[in-house]
C-alpha cells in the first residue's frame, strides 16, 4: 500500500480522515511491542489520528505507558534499535519524547508513566471524541483555522486549541475514566501471546 499522504510538508496541514492512520499505529506499535517487551505496561494510539472521522495533521502518535520514566538508558537503546531517538532536549519533563530517525516517516512518540494525569488526559480526550462525533465538526474548524494562521507555529497551533478542548468534555470527562482502561495494543501474557488487559487507570 503506498503510504504517501495528500498533506506532508513540513507547514501545518489539516488532513481529511484517512483509514491508513490506523494500519499505521498497528504496524509501528507492533514493532515497539517487539523491541520493548513487558517494558511498555501499555502502547495506545493517541491524538487525532486515532480518531475515526476526524480531520487531522497526517503524523501518528503512539503513547507507551511504562512504570518509570527513569532510568532512561535502556528504553532509549531499545528504540534507537528500531528507528526512534530519544529527543532529551525536549523540555515536557512529565514524558520522554521519541521521534524517527532523519528520513523515516514522522511519528510522534510519548513515553509517559502509568497512571499519572498526563497519560490519562491522552487516552480520555481520545475516547471522547470517539465517542461524541457531534464534537468534530467544531474541532475541525478551528484547527484548520488555526493551521492557516500559525501555520510554521506548532506551539501557538498547539496552544490555540486548549481551551475547546477543556469547554468541549469538561462536564462529561468524569464518566470516561473508566474507558480509558482498553488499550490499543495489550501487554502479551507469559509465553509471548497478545492478550487483553484491563488494569485500572489511575485518578488524574
Amino acid at each position: 500500500m503506498d503510504r504517501e499522504l495528500p498533506c506532508t510538508t513540513q507547514p501545518i496541514e489539516i488532513c481529511d480522515w484517512s483509514s491508513d492512520w490506523a494500519e499505521r499505529f498497528a504496524t509501528k506499535a507492533t514493532t515497539i511491542r517487539q523491541a520493548l517487551g513487558d517494558h511498555a505496561l501499555r502502547i495506545d494510539h493517541i491524538g487525532s489520528t486515532a480518531i475515526r472521522g476526524l480531520a487531522a495533521k497526517p503524523i501518528v502518535d503512539l503513547q507507551i505507558s511504562v512504570a518509570d520514566l527513569e532510568p532512561i538508558d535502556v528504553l532509549a537503546g531499545k528504540m534507537a534499535a528500531i528507528g526512534y531517538l530519544w529527543r532529551s532536549q525536549n523540555s515536557n519533563q512529565t514524558k520522554r519524547y521519541f521521534r524517527e530517525r532523519p528520513g523515516d516517516e514522522r511519528t510522534h512518540i510519548h513515553v509517559r508513566r502509568a497512571g499519572s494525569w498526563q497519560e490519562q488526559w491522552s487516552l480520555l480526550f481520545r475516547d471522547y471524541m470517539r465517542a461524541h462525533a457531534e464534537e468534530h465538526g467544531p474541532y475541525v474548524e478551528l484547527k484548520r483555522a488555526l493551521a492557516s494562521r500559525h501555520r510554521h507555529d506548532r506551539a501557538t497551533y498547539t496552544e490555540g486549541k486548549s481551551e475547546h478542548l477543556w469547554q468541549a468534555f469538561d462536564a462529561r470527562i468524569g464518566g470516561l475514566q473508566q474507558t480509558a482502561g482498553d488499550q490499543d495494543l495489550p501487554m502479551p501474557r507469559s509465553g509471548g501471546s497478545t492478550g487483553r488487559s484491563s488494569a485500572a487507570p489511575g485518578q488524574p
